[in-house]
């Protein structure tokens, strides 16, 4: 489990008197493992006049920090709050899952019905006031899609579409339901429960059953050596990161296959195997798997390899396959070629 930070009596006395108006700003760190109290500044003129003079300076581009951030509106509970997470991208990765895993603790000492908005920056131009003013835009509705952006959602459904008719195809022939060993269920109900943080399975051909391999406590960068290189292994491995301020345990699951050293019968069976395995932990353990990979070798296991692919970038390389759009009104309309191979074209 993460480090659980205590609060100063300090910061909760301070935060309890701000919240009645007078403070414009309280800044929260942390300090030998405990949150204590940074900068404050006392409202000045309106908050939109006083936001850029008294936020930006205390922005530090090698450590994160919390603020709390005073409106002049507000609600049955008193004045209305901003609470902003700064996690600048050179600092630290620690630091960022430090900050991130105790941002519940803040919000819920400062009291969440005072926050009106929440707002999390890696850069000034995220969390300046021309940042927050997109933000509180960005929430009032959608923005209308342009027409790139409308092809590209056409694309990511038809894609859907067909990894859901690829995922559901072999439904028809059912694959191999190996069961697990004692041993094996064990250890995924410590991994539901958080007790450990990697699970690597192997299958007795022999037997026909899943075994447990062990489940050495391991960190990212040890992920790699976890991966034999002469036969198949599943791993479950529980990917603790920091994402939008947020810190985060994502279950993954590896399906290592090292190539074709391995037997038909092998590289068939694990195969075979897999989708069973993997409906059985999320049905019987609630085991929510964020993302299912198949590797043949360890080494393209790093952090920022995970990330991706647990948080890939939307429509970052896919804009390529878009059709591209034919010249207007000057061919005419597009004739339809029927299939069945002819001098106009091939075999469908």
């Amino acid at each position: 489990m993460f480090l659980v930070l205590v609060v100063t009596a300090e910061l909760k006395e301070f935060m309890a008197k701000a919240r009645s108006g007078g403070v414009r700003l309280i800044q929260v760190l942390i300090r030998d493992e405990q949150l204590v109290l940074g900068a404050y500044r006392e409202s000045s003129q309106t908050w939109d006049r006083d936001y850029d003079h008294y936020l930006l300076p205390l922005l530090n581009d090698q450590e994160p920090c919390y603020i709390m951030y005073r409106l002049d509106s507000q609600s049955a509970q008193g004045f209305e709050w901003i609470f902003i997470s700064w996690s600048p991208d050179q600092s630290a990765v620690r630091l960022k899952m430090l900050y991130a895993a105790t941002r519940a603790t803040v919000k819920k000492e400062f009291g969440g019905g005072h926050i009106k908005d929440e707002i999390f920056g890696t850069v000034l131009e995220d969390i300046s006031l021309q940042g927050y003013q997109r933000y509180v835009s960005s929430c009032s509705g959608p923005a209308p899609l342009t027409a790139a952006e409308q092809e590209l959602q056409r694309i990511k459904i038809t894609e859907v579409k067909a990894e859901m008719s690829v995922e559901s195809k072999p439904q028809s022939v059912q694959g191999l339901a190996f069961p697990l060993q004692q041993a094996a269920k064990r250890a995924l109900q410590q991994l539901s429960e958080r007790h450990i943080n990697y699970i690597q399975l192997r299958l007795d051909t022999e037997k026909e059953t899943i075994e447990l391999v062990h489940t050495n406590a391991t960190e990212t960068r040890d992920l790699p050596r976890r991966i034999p290189t002469d036969t198949p292994r599943y791993h479950f491995f529980l990917f603790k990161h920091s994402y939008k301020g947020d810190y985060i345990e994502s279950v993954v699951f590896i399906y290592s296959m090292p190539g074709y050293s391995c037997s038909i019968k092998e590289r068939m069976l694990y195969s075979s195997c897999k989708s069973r395995l993997l409906e059985e932990v999320e049905r019987d353990y609630h085991l929510e798997v964020a993302k299912k990979m198949e590797i043949d070798s360890g080494d393209e296991l790093t952090e920022e390899f995970l990330y991706e692919e647990v948080h890939p970038k939307q429509h970052a390389h896919k804009q390529a396959f878009a059709k591209p759009r034919g010249p207007a009104g000057k061919r005419g309309n597009k004739r339809l070629i029927r299939g069945g191979g002819g001098e106009n074209g091939e075999n469908s």
